[in-house]
């Protein structure tokens, strides 16, 4: 079937994700009881399985940048944004405990976690619209892996949601992983053996060891074959292409839009009433703690010998910042972590949902800095 040009935009933008969450929004805030109906029934078939393949997609753009000729090959250059994480979560904690303690609501404290979050669908979403073909998305997208994985390390520790079964959880990893491994070794060159064997068993590990089974796919990826080096971002792999890696993003390129626009629409649905302290601690934490901490550990780990990846420069780094800020989704769902169904956790959600609003502050940061597609060359300059 013949695609047209709008169709081709909306996927290649992934705006069906923000369609979704506009629909969500205006819904949740008119009829709220069928909304919430909904959202409880598609919560877990879309958040817990269907954005499986969303991670993996991202997952594969950072396989093939750090395959050698990627944008982040070498250790020094993939080891940079794990350690932005770490500084893009323990900054935006910190203002966000001091802006509680100085509005002298300490039963907001429990909430410290929230800002530590990173939606990577969005803020992929955003990073894609400035930069295009750049390291700066996979960059990206390891960062806010790292941060949601650290993330989740956070909830099982500091909210408990019932018993961890961590053993079970890593004993079927394990079994996993080296599922994985053999069909490597067998040179099996499908990917539904990888998803369906591996996946599947990693899948259940997550989910029966409390922790979330949405990243399932994201240690099975760099088990599928692929290309000996990384032909370009986000260059779409040749129709004829037979490695795994490439027939994986073919299969499910599709799919995952319609994943991404439910997605929106389950999670987004947030009632506008209730702002508070909390929605400003979270907001305030978000927007600048991120770019704030993401820049200074990213220039300590310069310091200290790591690598800026190839034509990423300091300007883009602090745009990167910003694109982080955007919780969304996630701070959503630490925020449900930390404060039971009441005034409160309706203060922090609508924080989480405001920090949408760093998709404004990214693009004006990046024609600020000349960062991404607003990058003026020599000879424009001249």
């Amino acid at each position: 079937m013949r695609r047209g040009p709008l169709f081709d935009f909306v996927v290649d933008h992934s705006l069906s994700l923000p369609i979704g969450a506009v629909i969500a929004l205006v819904w949740a805030n008119t009829f709220a009881v069928s909304y919430a109906q909904f959202a409880h029934a598609l919560t877990f078939p879309v958040n817990d399985i269907g954005m499986v393949f969303f991670f993996a997609l991202a997952a594969k753009e950072v396989v093939e940048a750090t395959a050698p000729g990627g944008a982040l090959h070498t250790w020094r250059r993939a080891a940079l944004p794990f350690v932005a994480a770490v500084g893009g979560m323990a900054v935006p904690a910190l203002i966000y405990v001091l802006y509680v303690r100085l509005a002298h609501q300490d039963v907001l404290l429990r909430g410290w976690a929230i800002p530590c979050a990173t939606d990577i669908a969005f803020s992929y979403l955003v990073a894609r619209a400035i930069f295009t073909r750049h390291p700066a998305i996979p960059f990206l997208l390891l960062l806010a892996i790292a941060d949601d994985a650290l993330g989740l390390v956070v909830l099982a520790v500091f909210y408990p949601v019932g018993d961890l079964h961590l053993v079970a959880a890593a004993t079927l990893m394990a079994a996993a992983l080296a599922t994985a491994f053999a069909l490597r070794r067998k040179r099996v060159r499908i990917f539904w053996p990888y998803v369906i064997a591996g996946g599947v068993l990693s899948w259940c590990g997550l989910f029966w060891g409390g922790l979330h089974p949405a990243l399932a796919l994201v240690p099975i990826m760099p088990f599928l074959p692929h290309a000996a080096r990384d032909p370009g971002l986000f260059v779409e792999a040749p129709a004829g292409a037979r490695d795994a890696l490439s027939q994986f993003e073919h299969w499910w390129k599709l799919p995952v839009q319609l994943v991404l626009f439910f997605f929106g629409l389950v999670n987004a649905g947030v009632p506008l009433k209730a702002y508070g302290t909390g929605t400003w601690a979270v907001l305030v934490a978000l927007l600048a703690g991120k770019p704030i901490g993401i820049g200074l550990a990213v220039a300590l780990a310069v310091a200290a010998g790591l690598r800026l990846p190839a034509h990423l420069r300091w300007p883009d780094v602090l745009v990167l910042g910003c694109a982080a800020g955007i919780g969304f989704t996630v701070a959503l769902f630490f925020a449900t972590a930390a404060f039971p169904p009441g005034p409160v956790l309706e203060e922090t959600k609508i924080g989480a949902l405001l920090s949408v609003g760093s998709a404004g502050v990214t693009l004006l940061a990046a024609m600020m800095l000349r960062a991404g597609r607003f990058r003026v060359s020599r000879a424009e300059r001249l």
